[in-house]
Order: structure tokens, then sequence, then C-alpha cells
């Protein structure tokens, strides 16, 4: 096999490979994000990049510790608009 043209290289280890950390920072891969594997008719493979950005929590801003709260009131109700 040869190294020419390679951009990164990992090692498998107990089933799993690490994503090189430029590889990572290239294609803005974070955590929770899934990869789709495609392998292809000429025996190469072809990763797609499914990024998880939005979710149950993606537009939640969560508590920034500036207000007082009563957790035995306020825990289920954290940052829904109470009518």
């Amino acid at each position: 096999m040869s190294s020419e043209g390679v951009d990164a290289e990992s090692k498998v280890s107990g089933n799993q490979a690490n994503i090189p950390a430029r590889i990572r920072r290239e294609l803005d891969i974070d955590d929770g994000d899934h990869l789709r594997w495609h392998l292809e008719t000429d025996g190469s493979v072809r990763v797609e990049v499914v990024q998880q950005r939005a979710g149950t929590f993606a537009e939640f801003d969560g508590y920034t510790g500036e207000e007082a709260t009563d957790v035995t009131n306020d825990h289920d109700a954290w940052g829904v608009d109470r009518e």
C-alpha cells in the first residue's frame, strides 16, 4: 500500500479507529455526530458526516447561575415559559 496522497492515517484497535484531529477539524466533526459508511463498487470507502447540531436541546440556553432557583418547583419547568 502506497502512502502517496494520504491525508491522515489511524490504527484500528478493538474494532475502533480514531479520526485524526486534522480530519475532524477540517470536516467539523464533533461528539455526537454520526458517520455513514458507503462501500463503493471499486472497493473504496466513502464516509458521510451527519452532524447532530439540532435536537431536543439545540435551542436551550441552559442555566446561567444568575437566578436563584427552588429545585422543588423549578426543576421540571426550567427553560419553559409559564403562562
